[in-house]
């Protein structure tokens, strides 16, 4: 179920993930690498937070790591709030830690990893809002 844009898909995959990385969360709550997951979190699901930044700290509750690789638990959806160009890198570190979906929130979409992903088989979100589709699709 490749790259996935269609309602059912993206619903079934929202339902059945429980443990979320967010890859870039942030203390700024004006910024969506804060908001998206503080949402998400109030949807039920387990945010882990990553960004070197912040590491040791607890951003919503969840405690921040430095990489995706000192995560403990397995990983439903790496959820992407970085720049393009840092996607590449951060995917090199999910297929070593292990993931089931991908998701690159809108501005964050590299185009050649969503197409490497794809290739692979991967279940891959990319340009839309994990918030938004949560809000739309679980009720």
């Amino acid at each position: 179920m490749p790259i996935l844009e269609k309602d059912n898909d993206i619903r079934k995959i929202l339902a059945e993930s429980k443990n979320v990385a967010v890859y870039g969360i942030t203390k700024d709550a004006q910024k969506p690498a804060y908001y998206v997951p503080k949402v998400l979190k109030d949807k039920g699901f387990k945010l882990i937070g990553v960004n070197p930044k912040y590491a040791g700290e607890e951003i919503l509750g969840a405690k921040v790591l430095k990489s995706l690789a000192e995560i403990p638990d397995e990983i439903d959806v790496i959820l992407i709030f970085r720049p393009p160009s840092e996607v590449p890198q951060i995917l090199k570190e999910a297929y070593i830690k292990g993931f089931k979906t991908f998701w690159m929130q809108p501005g964050t979409v590299n185009d050649e990893v969503k197409r490497e992903l794809n290739e692979k088989g991967y279940n891959v979100v990319a340009g839309k809002c994990m918030k938004i589709e949560s809000e739309k699709l679980l009720k």
